[in-house]
């Protein structure tokens, strides 16, 4: 069995410490993948592990605002400053080519930076990230539509980053929650009672209605683009639902979908040996 040497590494980007995890030849092609909330590079590593045997280098970091990325005083926490900063990480790494794996928030960063550097994006792989009106729960447009000046708006906002509302996020829709590790969520927790952590997860829950305003610029970029994409998609999101994922197929009617049963927003906690040989069958053709 190969197994992936997993590398941790940091680097500095206009000021901030960005950590991230890297496996694979550095002179192979690459997948940048992008984690969601409220988690981290760390989400990734069971796949990094089971993508060893694919010539591929994988390259996963951490945001500002999660995992071990250090940000300096005054950042602003907003979608496009995420954006900058992951733009700015393949700027240093001279990542000049790549595809993209993208969940959760990881679709609005990553498809921003598609927009902004579509030269650079070979491919696109798709897990339970939104880019469609229709893909998103009655659950996620009550969460875009919070104010921050509206009393007890912000408190619903913050019981997001307690132990009920992360395991909320892992658990539900999942047919077997024996298959999610506690090791995932725990972590989780741990970088959020960071200090600060709490309040640039607010910041970014306050913007997460800007990425609605960029969803016809990314389905015109999938339309123009013409590149390889491959979506899977957990059925029992309680936030992105199916419909998202077959909308896809508007902009992108060549797409590989693959939709789910027994799997949540997280589906890699529990569909790993699903999804693994998807995206190994899947790279060769980018």
């Amino acid at each position: 069995m190969t197994v992936a040497r997993i590398q941790h590494r940091t680097v500095d980007v206009d000021g901030v410490t960005v950590a991230y995890r890297e496996s694979g030849p550095a002179d192979a092609p690459v997948l940048l993948l992008l984690h969601g909330f409220p988690t981290s590079s760390h989400q990734f590593t069971r796949l990094m592990d089971a993508l060893a045997a694919t010539p591929y280098r994988l390259i996963a970091p951490d945001y500002p605002g999660f995992g071990r990325t250090e940000t300096p005083s005054g950042f602003t926490y907003s979608f496009d400053r995420l954006a900058d900063i992951v733009e700015g990480f393949t700027d240093v790494l001279a990542l000049d080519r790549f595809a993209l794996y993208v969940f959760d928030f990881g679709a609005p960063v990553g498809l921003r930076l598609a927009t902004r550097r579509p030269e650079r994006v070979t491919g696109l792989i798709v897990q339970n990230g939104n880019a469609y009106e229709e893909g998103l729960s009655d659950a996620a447009r009550e969460f875009a539509g919070l104010r921050r000046e509206v009393p007890g708006d912000e408190e619903k906002v913050r019981g997001l980053f307690t132990e009920a509302g992360t395991r909320f996020q892992y658990e539900t829709g999942v047919a077997d929650t024996s298959l999610i590790s506690p090791d995932s969520w725990t972590l989780d927790l741990h970088h959020l009672g960071q200090p600060g952590r709490a309040d640039a997860q607010a910041d970014l829950a306050f913007d997460y209605a800007s990425n609605f305003t960029h969803y016809p610029d990314w389905q015109a970029w999938l339309r123009s683009a013409r590149l390889p994409v491959l979506i899977v998609w957990g059925a029992g999101d309680p936030f992105f639902t199916p419909a998202g994922a077959k909308a896809y197929l508007r902009d992108a009617p060549h797409a590989q979908i693959h939709v789910l049963e027994g799997a949540g927003h997280f589906a890699l906690e529990t569909h790993l040996p699903t999804i693994a040989p998807l995206i190994s069958a899947f790279l060769p053709t980018l």
